[in-house]
């Protein structure tokens, strides 16, 4: 008798959980930063074989503007002078580091605001998945992928898409645009002066004319001729 009414106790109840919001938020917040990283390296890897749409900035452009020029050219359909002058101009550097030239960083904070110092990979982060205004969530995100894209594209990949999507006037993207734009040749036709001089306005496409460069454009531009003799030599 004893015996059946001790199995018929009721069974103890196991303490619940105390509720530690800190805790839950930290795992909620560790799940989404996984989630954001599998997301990005999908997508960087999606872009290893097909060729990307365009970015946030052209399509505000689109959208202020009503229609933007550009037209996708693989990169054996681009002169070969255009790739140099781009080296050239933007990132000398660009075949030797993984992604983030940390001489030319350092002679910028030396520098103070007075010079740049993203390369061309990282420019091609901000471009296509990123988008311009600067701010820390931009950099810290252009920190995380820029390794990303080094790794899963080849640096010939890095700079087709760098030069599909770089801007060279209002509304108008891409090398391809660009070449017909200032010079009425594909970007397959570009002699060396001009891509010079396309490349001479990269850095404020806007305040530029390539066909009509002021001094400092052709200053700019014979030097870059000078830089891409180099790297044709190297």
């Amino acid at each position: 008798m004893a015996r059946r009414r001790a199995s018929a106790r009721t069974p103890t109840r196991t303490p619940r959980r105390r509720f530690r919001p800190l805790r839950w938020l930290r795992r909620w917040l560790v799940r989404g930063l996984m989630g954001l990283i599998v997301v990005m390296t999908g997508w960087v890897l999606l872009y290893t074989v097909v060729n990307p749409p365009g970015g946030l900035y052209i399509f505000n452009e689109y959208r202020r503007l009503g229609a933007v020029e550009r037209d996708w050219v693989d990169i054996e359909a681009i002169s070969p002078h255009m790739a140099r002058a781009a080296v050239a101009a933007e990132d000398a550097d660009f075949c030797l580091h993984w992604g983030f030239d940390m001489g030319a960083i350092r002679a910028a904070l030396e520098a103070g605001a007075r010079r740049g110092a993203s390369t061309i990979t990282q420019q091609t982060v901000k471009n296509v998945f990123l988008w311009q205004a600067r701010s820390w969530p931009r950099k810290a995100l252009e920190a995380v992928m820029t390794p990303m894209v080094e790794a899963a594209w080849s640096k010939q990949r890095i700079l087709e898409i760098y030069l599909n999507i770089a801007e060279f006037d209002e509304g108008v993207f891409g090398v391809e645009a660009g070449a017909r734009h200032y010079f009425g040749v594909a970007a397959a036709d570009l002699t060396l002066v001009q891509a010079a001089r396309l490349a001479a306005v990269l850095p404020a496409p806007r305040q530029r004319d390539a066909a009509r460069p002021a001094p400092a454009v052709r200053r700019r531009a014979a030097a870059i001729m000078d830089g891409a003799a180099t790297i044709a030599a190297d």
